[in-house]
């Protein structure tokens, strides 16, 4: 799935710097086929990450997702000449795929049945989640020893 649009890279880091490295000879047009391509690859990037806590595809896409998946496309369109800032600006980017996978940060859409939850879309916040092992002493062992 892809979770940005050419538009959102546009507004993002200009024309210009797409065209530049998307149009592999003159630099001066935007190859849709390559951004596709980066898009692409940071969708799967994503949903590698979501897939155990979110139900996919999603039907709305939050802006911190548009956001990450305009900085990995972005770092994959650079390549070998990423910048440090772009390379950075990745880092974080994974870092914020990390806390979304451990739970550390909720996103506004459905969760799966076996991953964690995620916060009503427009709730308030401030619901309690708990999660706890399973008992040790369920009933089932309980009544092996003759409770009743």
């Amino acid at each position: 799935m892809t979770y940005a649009t050419l538009s959102d890279l546009i507004a993002r880091y200009g024309a210009d710097e797409l065209a530049q490295r998307t149009d592999r000879i003159a630099g001066q047009t935007i190859d849709q086929a390559v951004i596709d391509r980066a898009l692409e690859d940071a969708g799967a990037e994503i949903d590698s990450s979501l897939a155990a806590r979110y139900a996919l595809p999603v039907a709305s896409v939050p802006p911190l997702l548009v956001r990450v998946a305009c900085t990995i496309a972005r770092y994959h369109l650079h390549d070998e000449a990423a910048t440090k800032r772009i390379r950075d600006d990745y880092e974080d980017a994974l870092k914020v795929l990390a806390e979304i996978r451990s739970g550390a940060r909720l996103l506004p859409i459905a969760a799966t049945d076996g991953g964690g939850t995620a916060a009503a879309a427009g709730s308030a916040g401030g619901a309690v989640r708990v999660r706890a092992p399973r008992p040790t002493f369920t009933a089932e062992l309980l009544d092996r020893f003759g409770r009743s």
